[in-house]
């Protein structure tokens, strides 16, 4: 009996590929017949985060990482920004402290850095509140607050031994801003009414926007 393997001929080969496609393509047809087949199972350790089942979203809020300590300073710096007046009410009234604290919680990169600004931030605050008044930032008066604010407010005027609390002044402010004017509460004071009912036909886009455009010609 002859050891050698029998060869496969090119007619052969072609053969048998041609029936294995054949067979492949009818697959699909046969499973679209069943229209109740159940969706398959949500793949084990898939993120919802980072890869996320839009046909069954799922609801994943990620824990707060500032401490309640941490929470007393922002709450204190943010109402120091942005205090309650006649146009409006204080930053914390709205959340903006728990704007911060869910932001710099995110688990996404941008967040990180945002993270490591903000929670040394309020640490280098504390820091140098009890070097000058011997107590928290939260715990000292407006006026001494403002005091140490008012020495970090501008990155162009600031020390150099204040530029760290600069940066996070900077970034701190633009923070408790997105929290503040993204709350409804606060839309009317840069002008957006949000989605109002318009009564009658639609009037068209104003004349004083189109000429501010430039756009008198354009049919």
């Amino acid at each position: 009996m002859s050891s050698e393997r029998p060869s496969l001929s090119r007619r052969d080969a072609l053969k048998w590929f041609a029936g294995s496609a054949a067979g492949t393509a009818a697959l699909p047809a046969v499973a679209a017949k069943n229209e109740t087949e159940p969706a398959p199972a949500y793949p084990i350790g898939r993120s919802p985060i980072f890869d996320p089942d839009f046909m069954k979203p799922v609801v994943f809020p990620w824990d707060k990482l500032l401490t309640a300590e941490e929470m007393k300073t922002t709450a204190a710096l943010a109402d120091l920004i942005l205090p309650k007046d006649a146009n409006g009410p204080a930053a914390t009234e709205v959340g903006a402290h728990d704007f911060i604290n869910e932001w710099v919680s995110a688990p996404y990169p941008k967040h990180y850095e945002d993270r490591e600004t903000v929670r040394g931030g309020l640490a280098w605050l504390n820091t140098e509140s009890f070097r000058r008044f011997e107590k928290r930032f939260d715990e000292v008066t407006i006026a001494e607050q403002s005091q140490i604010a008012d020495d970090i407010c501008s990155s162009s005027k600031v020390k150099p031994e204040h530029k760290v609390g600069a940066i996070f002044f900077s970034k701190f402010r633009s923070l408790t801003l997105s929290g503040y004017y993204t709350h409804s509460s606060n839309w009317k004071q840069l002008g957006y009414l949000g989605n109002v009912t318009m009564a009658g036909a639609y009037p068209g886009v104003p004349d004083e926007i189109i000429k501010k455009l430039g756009l008198e010609d354009v049919a």
